[in-house]
Formats: C-alpha cells, structure tokens, sequence
C-alpha cells in the first residue's frame, strides 16, 4: 500500500510540474509578444552627454590643434586624446591697452600647461621646468614629489567624440573668469589699485584654432581706484591675448650658455649633476637649425648648406609700400651671419601672401614669424620671441614695428650727424634716408629675435679717430655690431668725406651666431662645452670679438648706451663740435614757410639731451671698473678700475664743458622764438643731473674701495672731491663775481653734499665723514669771500654761509 501510495504522489508531482513548466514557457511567450516598457533614466547634472546634443547644427566649427566649436558667447574645445599629456606653452600679452598703462604686445606671462583626464574631469595643470633630474638617477622622484603641478582650472567632460578619440569641455570660464596668469598682471593690479573683475563689462572677443596654436582675445575690466586714464569711471579696460602653443614631442638639443658671449638664455635647477649643490644650468634660446641628412658630408667639408627648415619673417601687409623693401633687406643682412655658421639660405624676409597665394595664412599661426606693423605714436620698436622652455628653442617670433619710431630716427640722425651729412637735415627726410634708417632698426631688433640681447661694450672696440676714416666705417660700420646701441656717426668731422654713419651686421655678429647656432654633430650637449670653449678663446682679447651687458646704472664705461668709440673724452669732443655747428644752422634746417617754430623747438631739446649724454659717458669713467668675463683657464682679472688718470681727465672734461657754463647752448635769437623763459632751468637741470651722477653713493663707495685696494695707484675720494669742489666754486679763489649760472650751480652742489649727509644709503665708511668735511671748508671759503665781488655775489655767498650751517647744525 505503502508503495501503490508512493506512486501515486510521484506520478501527480509528475503532472504538475509538467503543467508548471508548459505554464511558464507560456507566460514567457506572452510577456515577449507584448513587452512592458521600462522607464528610462534621467540624465543626472555632470553626466557626459551624446555628442550630437552638446555640438550642434547651430554651432560653428574651427579646424586646429583642437576644434574649437563656437556659439553665441560660448565656445567649446574638443581635445584629441594624443594630445592630452602633451605639454602647451601658454604666452599672455595686453593686446590692446587702457592709456597710461604702456604699449601693448609685451609678454605679462608664459607658463608651459598639460590637459589630462581624471574621470568625468578635463584637469589643465601647470607644468614647471625651473627644477629637473634626469629620470633615471633616484633624486628624480624627490623632484617630482616636491614639484606636484598645480591645477589651474578644471573643466566637466560635455562629451565624448563620435570616434570616441577626442573630449569635449566647455573652455568659456577659462577666459570669462579672473584666473590672474591668463590676466592683468599682478605689478599692474597693485600700481592702479584694482580689486576685482567686473563680469558684466568683460567678455570673450574671439577663439581661433591653428594647426600648432589656440589664440583667445578676451576683453577684461576691472575695477580700479587709481585708473591711469578716465579715472571717474574708477575702472581700467583692456584687451589680453593668450596663445596657446604645443611644444615640440622631441625637445630640440640644447647649447649651453656661457656669459662671455651675448645670448638670451633660460636656466633650470638640475639635481641630477654631479655636483654637492643644487647648480643651474643655462642653455640659449635659439631656433632649430639643423643640417639636412643628405648634406651632412658637405657641411663636414665645410660647404655651406641649406638647412632643414628655413627661417622666414613675412612683413605685415599693413606696413606703408615704401620701407617693405628696407625692412626684408633688414632680414637678409643677417645672411652673412648664418653663413660664417656654416648654412646659406638660412633666414629670409617676404612680403605677407596674399588670401590668394596663401588661404591659410595669419599674422597669428605660430608657424608664421610676421614683422608687424603698428600705427601707433609710440616711438620704438621691439623684437619678443615664443621659446621651448625645456630646450630654448624659439618657436616664433614678432618684430612690433610702430609708426613712431621714425620719429625717434629723425631724431637721432639729425642730431648726431647733420653737421656733415646734408641728408639729415629737414624736418622730413628722403624716402632712401628713411628707408636705410628703418633697415638698420630692421636689423637691430631682427637680431633679438635670433636669441641675441644688447652688446653694449660692442662699440669700445674702435678707436675713436678711425670712426673718422672712410675705408674703416664702409668696411667696418661704427660698431663690431649692430645690438649695441652704437647709433650715428657723431665723431666725424664735416672734413671727413665718405665715412659710414651706422652700423651693420659686423664682426661680432658673425661670431656670436656662428657660437650658437653652428652644428656639433654626433655630440651630445653636455659635451659640446670644450669646443665651445675653444671657439671663444680663439679670439680672447680681442675687442672686437668682446661681449659687454647692458647695464642698469653704469659701472663698467666701456658698456654704455649710445656712445661710440674707445675714448669717452675724445669722442665726446668731436660730438660737442658738431652740436655747436648744428646749433648755428638749427632755424635753417628746420623750419618752414608758413609754419611755427615747434619743429625748431623740438631738435633744441633733442641737441641738448644729446650733450647730456656726452656728459654721462664720460662722468661714467669716474669710479668706474671694467667687466671682462673669462673663465678659469684665462688669465687676468675680469673687473678692473679704470685708470687713475683716465678718471682725473674725465671729471676735468665735465668740469671744462659743463660746469663752466656752456653759454654757446643759450643762443637768444632762437629763445625769442620757442619760449619766454627757461634759459637759466635747461643750464641748470643739465648741471643737477650730472652732478648727482658723479656724487652717487654707489660711485663713490667703489672709490674707496679703490683707494683701500690699490693705494695712491686709485683716484681717491678726497682727491675727486677737492677737484669738483676747485672747478664748482673757482670765483673763491681767483675773486671773480660769480654770475646766476654759476650761483645755481654753487647751491646744487650744496644740496648734494647735504642729502648725503641726511642720507641712509650714504652709511658707508668715510662718505659722511668727507661731505661734512667739504661742507667745513666751503663754508670757511665762502665767509672769507663774502665780501667781494658784486651785491649778489656777496648776498649770494653770505647766503652760502648760512645754508651750510643750517645743514652742519638743523637745531
């Protein structure tokens, strides 16, 4: 029974899960024929989107570096994924700027940045290069850990790229907001007191994509409690560019730097070297000039070669049809530079193409160098470049050429050089005068932009009379190179015929480019330094072959702006020569029927600035000490002092030509006609300038150092101080009534001696000790005197007396 009852429940458990089962199957067919819909997700806020809903239709697309996607006041950037991690450079200028604040086009900023993905994120870090380590020593990983990169901005990801190979972010608040590196800068905010942004009054003018660069214009306003120019509106506006530049995937090979040869460089704290110190290392900014693979025989033989990759300057299409053909020539007299380094061909000057001859081109592709013209009163010119900063390679470059300059031009050239050169005299000159002027400016700043500053001990090199010879200038020029400012021509005589008046692309140029851009082949960096070495101390000793800084406040007199020649005191007389001639002829040479006397006005001022500088160059002797880099495989000193007789000679110059006064400067037909007073100052403010100058603290600290060092072999403070005061107050000894010139100049020399004494910069060693004392025996000279001469003499020297006691004794 049992089993008959077993059976029968395992044959109906048979039959039910048989029907459970066919049931099942059934309800499944159902539910497939006739499915239930599942309510779809909403998109949360932050969530990536389909591509087509964030780039739309409505949307306009600029092909680049990345797609710039734009609409309205937004813009969009859809970043390749094989550029993230690539390293950017970004470069900040004021494009436009408010009055006041200074011409526009400088650099405010440059950091190198990298986009990378973190997440649902677009992270844009900013990348330093200021401390290294080669990445295979240990120290390379306490580098990184104490250089983690700061995030400048982080963006939500929009969307993915159909292709699913690049990131779309919204970049608007990038350039909408304030983000301070991308901005005004830092020194300008606190110099006109801004505070913050104003948002409503600030707004992106353009984004513009290029194969190699992003461009951005955004116009920003700031609140501002000390504007330079409309200051009731209490705020500053002004256009900021950025451009963003990819670097090179493989750096260039560096050159290293070394300071005796003139060179922009950049430097880098390498922990990696073997060396107990942290040690920076310089290495030149330069373009990448490199020899074709097929010529590497013929350089090796000394042929010269093109290079791989030409450098080529187009001229903005702005520029006036007349000085385009001076300025190109500008360029290409570089030529002979780059072949004394081995390359022909190597740098070139166009007119900008055409939309026709070049659909592609803009003055704001980085692959592009453009000489732009500027139609502004600004009265300069600049040459800045983009460098790598990981191996100093100059990216592009830009001429800033601003109308102006030949304003600045005319000046110069009239002054230093129209008492011999009838082609300098007028108010305007000859198309091919100006025309080679502008090519000499061409020139100079064309040299900047190659990697090369200011060689202002350039032009020590000549001696001063062959600055007067025909076959020394035309071979020669007026300087061993163009970046000095070695200008005009101003120690030629009118009986001088056929000298040059300028510089050209000289000896040191030559040399300096052939230094850094000639090729070592199959040698590393580091190891080029003896060759290098080798090429430098070929010419040691060598004036023409001598790099000299420009300097900020003059120590060493062989390397200042603006002079010419070997000897300060000879070259300065031959100039004042020609500035008295010039001074005779100035109402014939410059004005015009029908016209006012502005003109007239405007070349006296400039004549008298030119003698100031005569003046300062050779005031510069005194207390000077010569710079002359070497290393230690060179013998001698690098800083010398200037020759005991040299500085007594100059300080007698000034004394002779400015101190006694220089009445042929006060010609009075000519102020009846420019102005009704002013005579007297312009004497005046001539004689206070170079007086502080000679009675610097920092001068005379070097005296006595000097004297301390090299004992009656030094001109010594005491020395200096009793021939200025001989020179200054000569009526106390010789009797002579002492006229209003000469009583302004008494009474600034009085005040000199008093601010030192007053003065928290003069607490070294003996300079109190000796005004103090000169003040004593000018007071006892002046009371011995009071009673000669005429009534203002007397009054004059009684008054004398008094000041000085007020100073020696205030209570």
């Amino acid at each position: 029974m049992t089993k008959r009852l077993l059976t029968k429940l395992l044959l109906v458990a048979f039959v039910f899960g048989f029907t459970t089962q066919t049931e099942a199957q059934f309800w499944k067919k159902k539910k497939d024929e006739t499915p239930k819909e599942t309510p779809k997700k909403k998109p949360e806020k932050g969530d990536i989107q389909p591509y087509g809903k964030v780039v739309t239709k409505d949307h306009k697309t600029d092909e680049g570096l990345f797609k710039v996607h734009t609409k309205g006041n937004s813009y969009l950037f859809e970043i390749p994924d094989s550029l993230l991690t690539r390293e950017m450079l970004m470069v900040t200028r004021i494009a436009k700027t408010a009055t006041g604040i200074g011409f526009g086009g400088g650099k405010t900023n440059t950091q190198v940045l990298r986009w990378e993905r973190k997440n649902k994120q677009i992270l844009l870090r900013i990348v330093s290069h200021d401390i290294v380590a080669d990445t295979i020593l240990p120290v390379h990983k306490a580098v990184v850990n104490s250089n983690l990169e700061p995030i400048l901005f982080s963006f939500p990801i929009k969307a993915i790229s159909k292709d699913s190979t690049a990131t779309v972010i919204d970049a608007t608040p990038l350039f909408t907001s304030d983000i301070k590196p991308l901005g005004f800068p830092g020194f300008y905010r606190k110099a006109f007191g801004v505070t913050r942004m104003d948002n409503d009054r600030s707004y992106i003018e353009r984004v513009s994509s290029y194969p190699k660069n992003i461009e951005t214009r955004h116009v920003k306003t700031y609140f501002a409690s000390k504007a330079p120019s409309n200051s009731s509106l209490g705020s500053i506006t002004l256009e900021m560019s950025n451009s963003m530049v990819l670097l090179p995937k493989v750096p260039m090979k560096r050159r290293y730097f070394d300071e005796r040869v003139g060179w922009f460089a950049r430097g880098q704290v390498d922990y990696g070297l073997d060396a107990q110190k942290s040690k920076t290392v310089k290495y030149l900014d330069r373009y990448r000039l490199e020899v074709k693979d097929e010529d590497i025989e013929k350089f090796k033989r000394g042929e010269l070669v093109e290079p791989k990759k030409q450098i080529v300057y187009y001229v903005d299409s702005a520029t006036p049809e007349e000085w385009v053909p001076y300025i190109i020539q500008g360029v290409n007299d570089w030529q002979v530079a780059f072949e004394a380094a081995g390359f022909k061909n190597a740098i070139v000057g166009k007119r900008a193409p055409t939309k026709e001859e070049d659909p592609e081109y803009s003055p704001e592709d980085v692959r592009y160098s453009v000489i732009r013209y500027l139609a502004s009163p600004i009265p300069n010119a600049n040459g800045p470049h983009v460098s790598d900063p990981r191996s100093g390679e100059i990216l592009e470059s830009d001429i800033n050429w601003y109308h102006n300059v030949m304003t600045l031009l005319h000046n110069w050239f009239f002054v230093q050089t129209s008492a011999i050169n009838p082609e300098a005299r007028g108010n305007n000159f000859k198309t091919k005068t100006m025309g080679e002027l502008i090519k000499f400016v061409s020139s100079h700043e064309l040299g900047h932009t190659l990697g090369l500053p200011h060689n202002m001990g350039s032009s020590a090199a000549y001696p001063v009379d062959s600055l007067r010879s025909a076959s020394f200038t035309k071979k020669y020029g007026t300087a061993p190179s163009i970046m000095d400012y070695a200008r005009f021509n101003y120690v030629a005589q009118p009986e001088d015929k056929g000298v040059a008046l300028m510089p050209n692309i000289g000896i040191y140029d030559k040399y300096s480019i052939s230094w850094g851009y000639r090729p070592i082949l199959d040698t590393d960096a580091k190891d080029e330094k003896p060759i290098l070495d080798s090429w430098i101390l070929k010419h040691a000793g060598d004036p023409m072959y001598r790099f000299g800084r420009q300097q900020r406040g003059v120590i060493d007199p062989s390397s200042q702006t603006e002079d010419l020649g070997d000897d300060a005191v000879k070259a300065s007389n031959y100039g004042i020569k020609n500035l008295k001639r010039t001074l005779l002829k100035l109402e014939e040479w410059t004005s015009e029927e029908g016209e006012n006397y502005d003109d007239m006005n405007a070349m006296y001022g400039e004549l008298l600035t030119q003698f100031s500088r005569y003046m300062g160059h050779v005031s510069s002797n005194v207390g000077g000490i010569y710079e002359n880099y070497k290393t230690t495989d060179q013998e001698g000193a690098v800083y010398t002092h200037v020759d005991k007789a040299r500085q007594k000679e100059s300080l007698a110059f000034v004394i002779d030509q400015l101190f006694e006064t220089p009445t042929w400067m006060i010609d009075k037909d000519l102020f009846s006609k420019v102005q009704y007073t002013g005579a007297v100052d312009k004497i005046k403010s001539l004689q206070g300038r170079t007086l502080s100058g000679v009675l610097s603290t920092s001068r005379m600290a070097r005296m006595i150092e000097n004297e301390t060092l090299n004992g009656s072999d030094a001109y010594t403070l005491v020395s200096m101080f009793s021939d200025l005061r001989k020179g200054i107050w000569t009526e106390l000894y010789n009797g002579r009534s002492i006229d209003t010139y000469r009583r302004n100049l008494q009474k600034l020399h009085i005040d000199v001696l008093k601010s030192l004494l007053e003065s928290s910069s003069a607490n070294i060693s003996d300079l109190k000790s000796v005004a103090r004392g000169e003040l004593k025996r000018l007071q006892r000279d002046a009371k011995s005197a009071s009673n000669r001469g005429n009534t203002l003499t007397r009054y004059h020297l009684q008054d004398v007396v008094d000041r000085i006691d007020t100073i020696l004794d205030p209570k």
